[in-house]
């Protein structure tokens, strides 16, 4: 067990996590941290999703969906796997793309297994021989994934998981199903492959990622969907502050019905030309962008939320060191 798997000291202090008390974990409890790792738009966040039971990263058929290493915490009776949604590893052509290179690298430094995502429904290429590379010489057992089995038929699957055991040495090549819910092998296979430890998070727990995290990239997704080409990579979204408003009704003012939220969120785009797009005719883009998240916020808040998105221009952002600090990366 690693110092490091443990809560911090802030998530302790912040409520994030609670202190687990090994006396309580039964005797044979496995414990460990799986990293799901693979070239972008594979499937990595679908199967997150599948794996945790709750929609923890977002997804899009856009390129760099995931920019954040995004844990979620399966618990059962005999032990416990964190899930961590890691971006995309590509050959990167801007200062964003190193850094979200580099988060999926330091990911790798120090978990208990890998997940490798290979699409059946694609061959095997250079970006999926890029990461096998990247993967040599790690003391963690990697698994071959192949996500997507239920597009293809039975003899183009026979070829992806061909494909896949001529790619490298993996410790197992399990075929996989997200969208059915057909995980329930590597589940196993990841279990067995954890350390005897206690539990890492409280069982309860299904995610580290915080409400502000989460609306952000719901507000992010929202505006990925439908966007033209040359938009996805310079969308970039921060929420700004959460207020409570003022009750209203006789009910909310007497404690019997939740008071709204009011959530302040930035949308950035790199040029003054992209606003108009994001924007839309009319207003018509960006009232869809604020429809879309205001009900995936409803759900993740489980009280009614107003959306007061202001889409601002950060001029190069993704190549600009200051801005990227700025904008958590």
């Amino acid at each position: 067990m690693r110092v490091s798997d443990f809560p911090s000291d802030e998530d302790l202090m912040s409520g994030a996590a609670a202190p687990i008390d090994p006396v309580a974990v039964p005797e044979g409890y496995r414990a460990g941290f799986v990293a799901i790792v693979g070239r972008p738009n594979v499937g990595k966040s679908t199967l997150t999703n599948v794996l945790v039971g709750r929609k923890i990263a977002i997804t899009s058929m856009r390129p760099e969906t995931t920019r954040h290493n995004a844990r979620g915490v399966i618990s059962r009776d005999e032990g416990q796997l964190v899930i961590v949604d890691t971006p995309g590893l590509h050959r990167p052509r801007t200062l964003l793309g190193k850094r979200l290179n580099d988060m999926a690298r330091e990911v790798l430094v120090d978990v208990d297994a890998v997940v490798f995502c290979l699409p059946a429904d694609q061959k095997i290429g250079p970006g999926d021989r890029y990461i096998a590379q990247e993967l040599k010489g790690l003391s963690a057992p990697v698994f071959a994934v192949v996500t997507k089995a239920d597009l293809v038929g039975q003899q183009q699957l026979a070829e992806a998981l061909l494909g896949a055991s001529q790619l490298a040495d993996f410790a197992a090549i399990i075929p996989v199903s997200a969208r059915a819910n057909d995980t329930n092998d590597l589940v196993d296979v990841l279990f067995d492959a954890m350390p005897p430890s206690p539990p890492l998070y409280p069982p309860e727990m299904l995610s580290d990622q915080s409400d502000e995290t989460m609306i952000a990239e719901y507000v992010r997704e929202a505006a990925l969907h439908g966007a033209r080409e040359e938009l996805p990579h310079s969308i970039a979204v921060q929420v700004e502050e959460i207020l409570e408003l003022p009750p209203r009704t006789p009910a909310q003012r007497e404690g019997t019905a939740p008071v709204p939220l009011r959530v302040i969120v930035n949308i950035f785009v790199e040029r003054d030309s992209q606003k108009g797009i994001v924007i839309g005719k009319g207003g018509r883009q960006i009232a869809q962008i604020r429809e879309r998240a205001t009900k995936a916020a409803k759900r993740l808040l489980e009280r009614p939320v107003v959306l007061d998105l202001h889409v601002r221009t950060a001029k190069n952002w993704q190549r600009d060191p200051k801005l990227l600090g700025k904008l958590g990366f």
